[in-house]
């Protein structure tokens, strides 16, 4: 490697003679954090001469800094991911106490915020969503693979629907499958 790649950042794309394409994800004094796509991450020194770093065609101006592509990172996470959607408990539940109590009653009870419950099935709700995406876009999956596995993420939709009591509106609700007679 030159001596100007001695001072590589996080993000840098690398191909490798021995490991093939990579990222530089971590930064030490005299190596490299590489994460490669076939051979996982690996630390490799910094004069490594059998690394050489992808110089990336047709570089758009809107990400030039850290800064910049952390904006952009945060619009699309808000676009393709639902982040930030408010989605509001039931006025009866707020300020509530969901409260866990063992058979034994000598055993003290788990009580938990309801909004924090609350929040912890909204996150759920997401990743789920999230997870559908990741399934219906990738690319290796026949459509029949994509189906099956959709099966599973509807399945558990339907085994959260007990939780849409929480919920203030009825869209934000779980799903699961519908019965032939709906």
């Amino acid at each position: 490697m030159e001596e100007q790649q001695l001072t590589l950042g996080i993000g840098t794309r690398l191909q490798h003679t021995l490991y093939g394409p990579g990222v530089i994800v971590g930064v030490r004094y005299a190596s490299y954090l590489i994460s490669f796509i076939h051979h996982g991450i690996k630390e490799v020194e910094k004069t490594d001469t059998q690394l050489d770093e992808i110089i990336p065609e047709n570089v758009s101006q809107e990400i030039e800094t850290l800064s910049d592509m952390e904006a952009s990172m945060l619009r699309i996470l808000r676009l393709w991911n639902g982040f930030g959607e408010p989605v509001q408990l039931g006025e009866r539940w707020t300020g509530g106490t969901l409260i866990l109590q063992p058979a034994d009653k000598q055993l003290k009870p788990k009580e938990i915020p309801v909004e924090d419950f609350f929040h912890k099935i909204v996150m759920l709700r997401d990743r789920l969503r999230v997870l559908e995406q990741n399934i219906n876009s990738h690319k290796k999956l026949s459509d029949e693979e994509k189906v099956n596995i959709q099966q599973y993420i509807t399945r558990c939709y339907g085994s959260l629907t007990t939780f849409n009591v929480l919920f203030k509106n009825k869209e934000h609700w779980f799903v699961g499958e519908k019965s032939g007679n709906d």
